[in-house]
């Protein structure tokens, strides 16, 4: 009975088999199954989903070829069709849910052993309810990321018995309806502020955690801003969500960048960063590059800041250099006579803006032959491609945004969002203070593009605020049926978007469609969510959120 119950829940959203990995623990030895895993300590599968969730939504399927091109921090210069919205539905889009789907279980699972008395005294675990509190901070984060990408979806509530809440639940509903984006929007607010609440520092901490090494008052903020970002993007469409945004507030939010809620990483090829994998692991890839529109957003000529941004030697690499020498660490600037001095061997000098150029993003199959050769072009930093580099679940410079945002555009956090951003990424202090210098008045603009540049990595969220406020716009943004240009500053060519689905876009997609698994395993839902979207189920469906 328990593996008819384990293939059915499975079945149902489109997923069969969970393996896990983390420095401590072969997960998938232990926890080959989502729903009834092997019993194993709390903590374990706790910290072990934490990695799993970001890995899998960090590495080069998912955000690497949605969110990361689409928002227009990178490019690639192989797979062209995916920068014009071809993305792969077995690939990406259900490769994205199913994952999210098994660290969804995986957090019940997690907050059925801490409700378990006998559980808790096999394992010499003294309360369980600090680890209920941080599952349920984490299933918000895994279904929040979910409606923004898809729209409505299964959906399973550790506090809230309404009857459209049937994921995960294979004893009462085998075939699970889409629970409306509205309903689980109002949820996860509840559920983060009842997390907040819940836990407790009188109490036990979470064993060998991984985001904050048991610090209840870090996990404390981390509800509260997660809670100020969802609740800020809804509060157009919900009016409890500005409560919601004041009470989070005076609670205590994420403000300094040792508050960062983020997963890091091990300088290995197991446990390395996800994004530095595809580069330096497996069958390595060299195919993923600093988007030509970023690259020229940071060095001022396009937006209103008009000045260089010292980010930009953070993010990018100079153009010039193979592989190998981009490996050898010692003499990595170039000069500014780089295709000369790259084959002389010469050293290099650090800041000479013609050396970043940026792949061109959109250009069609037939200009491919020219951006073959990425000596052309820039290669990600070494601080980006990094085996050490924390992926971020939110962060200070993010908040700081938002409360600009909520205060009127106020000019203080403003500049405090981007003070962060550029003290996360090492820039010197001197540099900083230069910048931030004759920086144009916080308005909505430039506050949504400077936390557009912030959320560098972390695409995700900056195609939510895209959807959100319509920034960047088309004055930053290469917008389908615009021109671009080469490298070369000469050769131009229109940026038209491949047919996905039946549509093809007239603007960055509003969403992903469901995998198509759906339809099979589940079709009776999936045809009644489609019929909820504007326009079905295609990527112009705008979701619940957006503007």
């Amino acid at each position: 009975m328990k593996k008819v119950k384990i293939l059915l829940v499975a079945l149902s959203l489109g997923f069969t088999s969970l393996g896990l990995t983390s420095c401590d623990t072969n997960f998938e030895e232990i926890n080959g199954n989502p729903n009834n895993p092997e019993e194993v300590p709390m903590s374990t599968l706790f910290n072990g989903t934490n990695r799993y969730l970001i890995e899998q939504t960090r590495n080069g399927w998912w955000s690497a070829r949605i969110s990361l091109p689409w928002m227009q921090y990178s490019a690639q210069n192989i797979y062209l069709d995916e920068d014009r919205y071809a993305y792969r539905d077995a690939g990406q889009a259900q490769a994205g849910w199913l994952e999210s789907f098994r660290a969804a279980s995986n957090y019940k699972q997690i907050i059925k052993y801490a409700q378990d008395p006998d559980y808790l005294k096999r394992y010499n675990y003294a309360d369980g309810e600090n680890t209920i509190a941080s599952a349920r901070i984490m299933l918000a984060y895994t279904f929040d990321n979910l409606i923004t990408h898809f729209g409505d979806v299964p959906y399973w509530s550790y506090g809230n018995q309404d009857p459209d809440f049937q994921a995960l639940d294979i004893d009462k509903f085998k075939t699970p309806v889409y629970a409306s984006q509205e309903k689980i929007y109002k949820d996860l607010l509840k559920e983060l502020k009842e997390a907040e609440a819940q836990l407790s520092a009188s109490k036990e901490g979470i064993q060998g955690d991984l985001i904050y090494d048991g610090d209840i008052a870090a996990w404390k903020k981390f509800a509260n801003s997660l809670r100020l970002r969802i609740a800020n993007r809804v509060k157009a469409k919900l009016p409890e969500a500005n409560d919601h945004i004041k009470d989070a507030i005076a609670k205590g939010v994420i403000t300094q960048n040792a508050e960062n809620a983020q997963m890091a990483f091990e300088n290995s090829s197991a446990n390395g960063n996800p994004f530095w994998k595809m580069y330096y692991t497996g069958t390595a890839r060299i195919d993923f590059f600093p988007n030509r529109t970023f690259v020229t957003l940071l060095k001022g000529e396009k937006g209103t800041f008009k000045k260089v941004d010292p980010r930009l030697f953070k993010f990018a690499a100079p153009k010039g250099m193979n592989w190998a020498e981009y490996n050898k660490g010692e003499n990595f600037w170039y000069s500014p006579d780089i295709d000369n001095d790259r084959k002389r061997g010469l050293g290099m000098t650090k800041n000479n803006l013609s050396d970043y150029v940026g792949l061109p993003y959109g250009i069609p199959n037939s200009l491919k032959a020219q951006v073959e050769d990425y000596f052309k072009f820039n290669l990600f930093s070494p601080d980006v491609l990094n085996a050490t580099r924390p992926e971020i679940f939110i962060e200070a410079s993010e908040v700081n945004f938002i409360l600009s945002e909520v205060n009127g555009w106020s000019q203080a956090e403003y500049v405090k969002g981007i003070e962060l951003s550029m003290d996360k990424w090492g820039v010197a202090k001197s540099d900083i203070t230069t910048y931030l210098a004759g920086l144009p008045t916080a308005n909505q603009e430039n506050v949504l593009v400077q936390k557009y540049i912030a959320l560098f990595m972390q695409a995700d969220e900056a195609w939510n605020e895209y959807r959100r406020t319509g920034y960047p716009n088309s004055s930053i943004l290469l917008m389908p049926g615009a021109q671009g240009t080469l490298m070369d500053g000469v050769t131009t060519y229109t940026f038209t978007p491949q047919r996905s689905g039946n549509v093809v876009a007239k603007d960055i997609p509003a969403r992903l469609r469901y995998p198509a698994l759906q339809q099979t395993l589940n079709g009776k839902n999936w045809e009644v969510a489609k019929e909820k979207l504007s326009n079905k189920d295609e990527i112009d469906s705008k979701l619940f959120f957006a503007k």
